[in-house]
């Protein structure tokens, strides 16, 4: 399981959202070898007065916030901040400098869809990559 919160400037990330959710979903599916078809991705365009951000970023300033099931090893998560901070940039330009990426992993049982507490699901993909 894994949410992402995508936050940045509407002025900037209106006219990437789609594109933006697909480079970052292959990201994931390559790196957590996460299943195509799972995607939770949730846009937060803020307007400048709701985005304050540090000094020496630009107006592209983006941050990921993924949440997931804890399992994944050290190794799969710094691949995937890789595949993150190389694709972005690639594709949108927008440098190292302006991405902020953090990960928080979650207990399975903290977790709660289709009914039932995270650990109780069988689910058709591995967690522990």
């Amino acid at each position: 399981m894994a949410q992402i919160k995508i936050y940045g400037l509407r002025s900037q990330l209106d006219p990437i959202k789609r594109e933006l959710s697909e480079v970052i979903h292959g990201c994931v599916v390559e790196a957590l070898q996460y299943p195509r078809d799972k995607r939770a991705h949730r846009f937060f365009p803020l307007d400048e007065g709701d985005f304050f951000y540090p000094a020496g970023r630009s107006n592209r300033y983006t941050i990921l916030e993924i949440s997931m099931f804890e399992g994944r090893t050290v190794a799969a998560k710094k691949a995937l901040m890789k595949l993150l901070f190389e694709r972005v940039a690639a594709v949108f330009g927008i440098a190292a400098n302006d991405l902020e990426i953090t990960i928080s992993e979650t207990p399975k049982h903290d977790w709660g869809f289709r009914g039932l507490p995270g650990d109780e699901h069988r689910l058709d993909y591995k967690i522990e990559v």
